[in-house]
């Protein structure tokens, strides 16, 4: 069994930063690309970035300047650092990661069960 743990959400001021963090664990043999998804209230799930195991990384356009996501592969742990936050921001962060959890397994995509992110103005 492999689990996605989120944390680093809370309560922030506009234009104050979070980091969240994810720490993937359980039964994991490699982990492809790991991302960062948000959910705002009303609103569908939406990109924020990816990064694959080799560092490279993807931001969805209206996320670029202000998020910067990172992994730690020796701690199968991904990043996001925020910084301007704004009340805009407010969201249920969602870590995903691909994992195959044997050398000849299937990849399969895990989800985290998300970090509350909330910026007052």
């Amino acid at each position: 069994q492999v689990q996605l743990v989120e944390s680093g959400g809370g309560l922030v001021q506009a234009g104050g930063s979070l980091r969240l963090s994810c720490a993937a664990s359980g039964s994991i043999f490699s982990i492809s690309d790991m991302g960062w998804y948000r959910q705002a209230p009303g609103k569908q799930r939406e990109l924020v970035a990816i990064i694959t195991s080799y560092g490279s990384t993807n931001y969805a356009d209206s996320m670029k300047g202000r998020f910067t996501i990172s992994r730690d592969n020796a701690k199968n742990t991904v990043y996001l650092q925020s910084d301007s936050l704004r009340p805009e921001d407010t969201a249920v962060y969602y870590c995903n990661a691909l994992i195959s959890s044997s050398r000849w397994g299937r990849v399969r995509d895990y989800w985290g069960q998300g970090t509350q992110v909330t910026v007052s103005s």
